[in-house]
Order: structure tokens, then C-alpha cells, then sequence
């Protein structure tokens, strides 16, 4: 009776998973920013959107670009000497880190300042060392937008000051820092939680934490944060009166990363930030609907050939995948088969190289493709028998033509001779 009641409560659970898993995931966010987007980094597959196409204020998510054009036209331990044209001209009410003109830092110094702090006086200061005035920046940093086809993105200063004709939109943002978290240097600075900057030749001590509190226990009042998340890598945090609250972040939870970007939120009931609030639902709902899903592992058998011209011992080929093939699906699709188009090189001949490409293999799920190279498993050598019949053939051919040629030409002459007698005797 036991047995029986234990292996029907088995029945039950079973009957009850697909449907659990199916029912895991959560309804769409509610969103109050005037514009958001979720993406999925690896593959660039947008899982929630809102007005991604919209032109916004970035206000200082705007530093993402000034940070990557700084790590990738200087050395992080250059020597800057702040000039006075570039702090002078930053308005009351803008966040700064206190620089003085003469003062020296290093580049490295400069980019914690701009991104743990937000200071506009760092960015300012970079922007000059790099191209020598902010005019000239600002034509950098329009150059850089368009090697990355941010198709609806204009900026005019390295800060994210407000003016109308400085302006993106959430995919654009999401597509810049996609790019920018591919270089280690910058995903280290984006992801710190505080910054300290020894007194220097200016100034004494500098120690700040960072703005982005879904990376911080402690907001920069030093108080236990309400909005630290435990997935959060790296972010920027923006603010104007005419951009209001804006983020882009990034969090990463075992392996599958996403960029999240919130730009013109206002504040909920009780001054709670919506920017980190909206943030976290977006990631949430990223990792409660989709997952990561290995299709296929590097170096698995996709297909067989037979390569016609090859030897008896190495004619029947392996094709192997090049790499692992991962996608980004829905939870509900996580058990799901998929077929994958299968594509092979045409008229394929010996000698063939062990590891030669010779085919593709893609999996086309929700509108995104994962592909891989097929390689050759091993050398396939040119078959001899073969190479022997042609030469066979070629042979029997001279000599037919030969034969041809004096047969032909006996005959001939035989003809002329038989004529001209005829004619001789008559």
C-alpha cells in the first residue's frame, strides 16, 4: 500500500513539472521610464523593450563613451595636468570632484573619478588630454557612434551636460556598452563599487562610492543600500532635470549577462529611486523568463560525408563543430529540439586537411542565429586507384590519337599513290 501511494506521488510530480516550468515565468515588467530595454549580451537578443528607438537625454550615461574613447587613446598611468578651461566652464549643480587647475592625476585616477563618482570635472579634463579641447572630443566621440552604427545618437560634450542636440536612445546605449564591456579595462572601472585617490600636488584624499547602488551595500551616505542587487557587474547612473533618472547596468548570473538601460524615470512614493527599482524588475524578469541552453558542444559530430575522390580508409568524414553553440531561449523552450540548417561546401574533393572548414551548421530560434563552422575530423588523401585510372585513361588516349595520326596519314598517302598511277596509265 505504501509502495503504491509513494510511486502514484511520483506520477503526480512528474505530470507537474513541465507545467511548474511553464508557469515560472513572470508577466512583463511594469515600467514608468519614458524609455527601457533589456538585452541579452552575448547575442544582442532584445528580451523586453519600451521605446528603445526614442530619442532621450542621456545626461551622464554619456561617460560610457568618454570612458571607452579614453581607455583606448591613452595609457591608464599617463600623467594629466588639469587645465583651467576645463573645469571653468561646468555649471552650479553638476557633480564634480573638487579638481584644481595644475593638479595632477593619472588617466586611470580621471576614469574612477568620472565613473564611480560622475565627476563632470574628470570627464572634462580627459576630454582634453585626449583631443585637446572638447570640440574635438565631441567629434570623437560622433565618429566612434558612427563606426557603431548608433544610428540615433548625437553627442556635444564628454559629460552628458544638457542640450537638445545631445542625444541617444535606450538601444543605442545598450548596443555602446554591448561594446564597451568587451574591454577588460573598462568592465573593471564600470564595476567598481568605490573609488580612492591618493592626495595629490592639489588636493588631499579622495574616497567616493559609487552612484550605481545596485553595486553597493552602502549608498555614498554610507548607508545600508535598499537597492543593491547581487548580479549587478557594472553601470552608469545619469541625471538632469530634462533627462530625469537614467542607468544603464549590467549584471551577470552564472554566465548569462545582460544590459539593462532605464532613461527618464522620476522617483516612486517616499523618494524610492525608480531607476535602480525598474533596473532590478528588468533583470528579474530577464532570468526568471530565459535562459542559457548549450545546443551543441565544440567538437561534436553535426553530419558524415563521403568525399568521392578520397581513399577507402579516409574517404567517410566526420564534420565537427567548431564551437560551442549556446542560445538564448525562453524557459518554457529549455526542453524544446531544435533542427538545425546544415550547410556543406559543394563538390567536395581530396586532399582534404584535418581541421579545414568545409560547412556551417545554424540554429534560427525567435528571429536569432547561432551558427559554428563544421572542420574536417581528419585528412582525407587523394585516392591512387583514382589517380592511376586517369592516368590510364590519359594514356589509352595519346594513344589512340597517335594511332590516329599514323593510320590516317598511311591512308592518305596510299589514296594520293593509287591516284596518281591511274592517272600515269592512262
Amino acid at each position: 500500500m505504501k509502495l503504491k501511494k509513494l510511486l502514484l506521488t511520483l506520477i503526480v510530480l512528474i505530470l507537474l513539472l513541465p507545467y511548474q516550468q511553464i508557469n515560472a515565468e513572470s508577466e512583463s515588467p511594469d515600467i514608468t521610464a519614458g524609455a527601457a530595454l533589456l538585452m541579452d549580451s552575448k547575442t544582442s537578443k532584445i528580451l523586453y523593450s519600451k521605446n528603445e528607438n526614442e530619442k532621450m537625454y542621456p545626461a551622464s550615461t554619456t561617460k560610457i563613451m568618454t570612458a571607452i574613447l579614453t581607455i583606448e587613446n591613452c595609457n591608464l598611468d599617463d600623467i594629466v595636468t588639469v587645465p583651467y578651461d576645463a573645469i571653468a566652464t561646468i555649471p552650479s549643480g553638476y557633480s564634480i570632484a573638487a579638481l584644481q587647475a595644475g593638479e595632477q592625476l593619472t588617466v586611470n585616477q580621471l576614469l574612477q573619478l568620472m565613473m564611480v563618482h560622475s565627476a563632470n570635472d574628470a570627464a572634462n579634463v580627459l576630454a582634453f588630454h585626449v583631443a585637446g579641447s572638447l570640440e574635438s572630443f565631441a567629434t570623437m566621440m560622433n565618429t566612434k557612434v558612427a563606426e557603431l552604427g548608433l544610428e540615433h545618437t548625437h553627442f556635444l560634450n564628454p559629460s552628458g551636460m544638457h542640450n537638445e542636440d545631445h542625444y541617444t536612445t535606450a538601444y543605442d546605449l545598450a548596443k555602446l556598452m554591448q561594446y564597451c564591456m568587451k574591454n577588460s579595462t573598462f568592465r573593471t572601472i564600470a564595476g567598481l563599487k568605490f573609488c580612492t585617490v591618493p592626495a595629490t600636488n592639489k588636493y588631499g584624499e579622495r574616497i567616493f562610492t559609487s552612484t550605481n547602488e545596485l553595486l553597493t551595500l552602502v549608498d555614498n551616505r554610507n548607508v545600508a543600500s535598499n537597492y543593491y542587487y547581487k548580479y549587478a557587474i557594472a553601470g552608469k547612473t545619469g541625471y538632469t532635470t530634462e533627462a530625469k533618472n537614467c542607468l544603464v547596468s549590467v549584471s551577470n548570473k552564472d554566465g548569462f549577462e545582460l544590459i539593462s538601460v532605464i532613461l527618464s524615470v522620476g522617483l516612486y512614493p517616499n523618494n524610492i529611486s525608480g531607476k535602480f527599482v525598474e533596473t532590478k524588475s528588468l533583470f528579474n524578469y530577464g532570468y526568471d523568463n530565459y535562459t542559457l541552453r548549450k545546443l551543441r558542444e565544440k567538437d561534436a559530430i553535426a553530419t558524415q560525408v563521403e568525399v568521392g575522390n578520397g581513399t577507402k580508409e579516409t574517404k567517410n568524414l566526420d564534420l565537427l563543430i567548431s564551437d560551442d553553440i549556446t542560445a538564448t531561449i525562453k524557459q518554457s523552450d529549455f526542453n524544446t529540439e531544435f533542427e538545425p540548417e546544415i550547410q556543406i561546401n559543394e563538390n567536395l574533393r581530396a586532399p582534404i586537411a584535418q581541421g579545414e572548414v568545409l560547412g556551417k551548421i545554424t540554429y534560427n530560434i525567435d528571429g536569432i542565429s547561432y551558427s559554428a563552422d563544421l572542420k574536417a575530423s581528419h585528412n582525407v588523401e587523394k585516392s591512387g586507384f583514382i589517380t592511376l585510372l586517369i592516368q590510364i585513361i590519359m594514356a589509352v588516349l595519346i594513344l589512340f590519337l597517335l594511332y590516329k595520326l599514323l593510320f590516317d596519314g598511311k591512308n592518305k598517302r596510299k589514296k594520293y599513290n593509287k591516284k596518281y598511277r591511274n592517272y600515269y596509265y592512262r
